[in-house]
């Protein structure tokens, strides 16, 4: 029997947690009892028994239905970063046993997991272990995920700023427009960011990232849209100015590596820079694999994204390590 102990000393049964996960993902004990091969009692008791170890409700029971809590959710967030810890650590094992190269785990924002590491991952082809892992997730995220190992290294926005993180190398290049083919702007070489007084704007939701520099040079310009739309990834905003909802200011990692037909990129007549940078956990030593995989990502960027430079690593924070570990010809 596998078991997963706290720091509390709880001890929880592997196949509890692997139940309630498939609870969740189902959204019904049937269900969770036909992916996991188990009887309906037997998914009701170890769910019932997990409750009773951590000491608190995990669903709403009515009758059939079952609704998680408020509690349930919180910790099946925790259920399946374990869950993906414990898959990796059985990779590694089988990687040992079999004497094959250790598995690979990426973590990068979506617009680099997008925009640039399938560029990568091809540089790479002929040196990838049989198993890689990328994770697509918020910057707050890819950092932890570094941080706690689920990660061998992160492609991430700026800012971030922590000691446990070791920086090989800091980007940036300007941010774009993007508008529908069919758009009357779509004709000229270069926006004028003035344009957009006269549209709805498309931006990214997180004030404290790139939104936040885009509407900085929109305030000091005195430039004023008639209206947003805010959401969480440019892939979104792409697929929201291809359906004629307005103009996007994004970062050009999604807009240059991902290209959507219908939708077309400018560059603007002021430079908005997107930062983003190349972590790996402090202290601990890069493998060969790693360490060609952060080269890479810095000959995708640069053959990618136009204006792309390498530019002073204080601009992440003060207190993360920088640590260049080759040269990048710059």
């Amino acid at each position: 029997m596998f078991i997963i102990r706290t720091m509390d000393k709880r001890n929880f049964d592997i196949r509890q947690i692997e139940t309630f996960a498939a609870v969740m993902s189902t959204g019904s004990i049937t269900g969770a009892a036909r992916l996991t091969g188990q009887s309906q009692p037997t998914v009701t008791r170890l769910v019932q028994e997990l409750e009773a170890d951590i000491g608190f409700s995990l669903l709403h029971r009515a009758g059939p239905r079952i609704t998680p809590t408020a509690n349930g959710i919180s910790f099946h967030q925790e259920v399946e970063r374990a869950l993906m810890s414990l898959d990796q650590m059985r990779a590694q094992v089988e990687a040992i046993v079999r004497a094959e190269a250790a598995p690979l785990a990426i973590a990068a924002i979506p617009a680099l997991a997008v925009g640039i590491v399938p560029a990568v991952l091809a540089r790479l082809a002929e040196t990838l272990p049989n198993r890689v892992q990328l994770d697509s997730a918020p910057a707050e995220v890819v950092v932890q995920s570094v941080l706690s190992g689920r990660a061998a290294v992160g492609l991430t926005s700026l800012p971030f700023d922590h000691p446990g993180l070791t920086t090989h190398w800091v980007g940036q290049a300007p941010c774009v427009a993007l508008l529908s083919s069919d758009d009357p702007l779509a004709e000229l070489p270069v926006l004028p960011l003035a344009a957009l007084a006269t549209r709805r704007l498309l931006t990214m939701a997180n004030p404290f990232r790139l939104r936040g520099r885009v509407q900085a040079e929109l305030d000091r310009r005195g430039i004023a849209p008639v209206a947003h739309l805010a959401t969480n990834t440019t892939m979104n905003a792409a697929l929201l100015v291809r359906a004629g909802l307005g103009v996007a200011v994004v970062e050009p990692a999604t807009a240059y590596g991902a290209p959507i037909q219908g939708v077309v990129v400018r560059p603007l007549d002021v430079e908005i820079p997107f930062l983003w940078g190349v972590v790996t956990p402090a202290r601990q030593p890069c493998s060969a694999l790693v360490t060609a995989l952060i080269g890479a990502a810095y000959e995708s960027a640069t053959e990618l994204l136009p204006g792309f430079r390498l530019c002073d690593p204080t601009h992440r924070a003060t207190s993360a390590e920088v640590e260049p570990t080759m040269e990048y010809g710059v």
